[in-house]
């Protein structure tokens, strides 16, 4: 009777591992469709050169909102909380379609930008209280994130199509907005296990609690450097290939695309290969050394470079970023549970932190320089920073599979 409910476990929760990936893909697909807009959209109502403040304006909300959170999943539930996170986002979507006032737009962009880790988060914890061996943790994270990939492939492609060689992203908005609706449907039908939350800390012991252990201290830096990548290249690399060198949204959704690419192959090998044989670390070094390489070479991209060397160089940072992201991902959740909800927030802040701190120091740099210097310096920085805080990773004992695949120990 025993084994028999053991099994039902498992099979629950394999099963709400697969709900919860399909529906990380839909709601992925609303971020990435407007992230690499919204910095060309705004530059058309302010200063392109400090358009991205706007995203930092949505992450100062974010951080402002995220301690309140665990309160609100001990009261209502991160099931619910998804659904109410999701109708708000597609209703500020909406309403960026229909072409409002510049401040208004101003307004909605800082709460569309608010509202996307807020959501995320709750499908953080739900999957995290899926997962019963840690021992797999890198391979349903890897799952998980290689279906939010999928998303990120296909919403250049959307966004080339849709708009062509126009301007006209209020359109994307509507489209951001109606991927929405499949996912809140999706995820009001389904039943997941209850998340349990714990006696809700202050953000500061939370904090505290991260800085005092070596190892998710490293971690949290590692995810710093990611999350200032991930809010840097999205706003930037758009303006500088689209406004300064005048390439069209139906070419760049294509290079966007392929650019992508790495996101989806690379990432679930790279956590199984953690998980079983070469442990994080590794993985975690060359991704950084990828990621701020590359991106540093960007600033050698002008009209005369080939289509050819434009993909390879954003291919190669995003192969970094692929890394780092797999990495990051699977080995914080190896060492936490779906009890660790504060701890979870706190490292989920890292990615509003990174919209923060990414457009103000791309801002700064654009003021006093240009668009080259800017991904020089940004570039080195990812790559220094990221190796550093890498280097203190506790490498966790791989766990090679058995003769028959059926199992895994230590």
């Amino acid at each position: 009777m025993l084994i028999s409910n053991r099994g039902d476990i498992i099979l629950n929760n394999m099963r709400a591992q697969r709900i919860l990936s399909l529906g990380n893909f839909l709601s992925s697909a609303h971020f990435f469709l407007i992230i690499y807009i919204l910095a060309p959209f705004m530059a058309q109502v302010m200063p392109a050169g400090t358009s991205g403040l706007v995203i930092s304006l949505g992450a100062i909300v974010t951080l402002t909102a995220f301690p309140l959170l665990p309160r609100f999943v001990g009261v209502h539930g991160a099931k619910k909380l998804a659904i109410v996170f999701a109708l708000f986002e597609s209703a500020v979507l909406f309403a960026l379609y229909i072409n409002p006032s510049p401040l208004l737009s101003i307004l909605l962009v800082v709460l569309a930008c608010a509202t996307s880790p807020l959501l995320a988060y709750q499908l953080d914890l739900l999957l995290e209280a899926s997962v019963t061996d840690e021992h797999e943790t890198g391979r349903v994270r890897t799952k998980f994130l290689t279906a939010a990939n999928i998303a990120l492939i296909l919403a250049p492609l959307a966004i080339g199509f849709i708009l062509g060689s126009t301007s006209e992203y209020e359109k994307v908005f509507l489209v951001a907005s109606l991927t929405l609706l499949p996912f809140i449907a999706l995820i009001s039908l389904a039943s997941f296990k209850t998340v349990v939350v714990p006696t809700v800390s202050s953000l500061g012991d939370a904090t505290a609690c991260i800085l005092r252990d070596r190892d998710l201290r490293a971690i949290a830096f590692c995810n710093i450097c990611l999350q200032f990548f991930f809010h840097l290249a999205p706003l930037y690399v758009p303006l500088y290939l689209h406004n300064v060198l005048g390439i069209p949204w139906s070419t760049l959704g294509i290079i966007f695309a392929v650019m992508l690419i790495p996101f989806v192959l690379i990432e679930y090998p790279a956590g199984y290969l953690a998980d079983t044989r070469y442990g994080d670390k590794l993985f975690m070094i060359i991704g950084f050394v990828l990621m701020g390489g590359a991106f540093a070479l960007t600033a050698f991209i002008t009209t005369s470079t080939s289509l050819l060397v434009i993909v390879l160089i954003l291919v190669l940072s995003r192969v970094g970023a692929a890394f780092v992201e797999a990495m990051t991902e699977g080995h914080f959740f190896r060492r936490v549970s779906d009890r660790d909800t504060n701890t979870v927030m706190v490292f989920r802040m890292m990615r509003p932190g990174g919209a923060l701190i990414a457009p103000i120091i791309g801002s700064l740099i654009l003021s006093v320089t240009g668009y080259q210097n800017l991904f020089i310096i940004t570039g080195i920085l990812v790559a220094v920073a990221g190796v550093a805080s890498a280097r203190y990773l506790h490498e966790l004992q791989p766990v090679l599979p058995t003769n028959d695949n059926s199992a895994f120990k230590v």
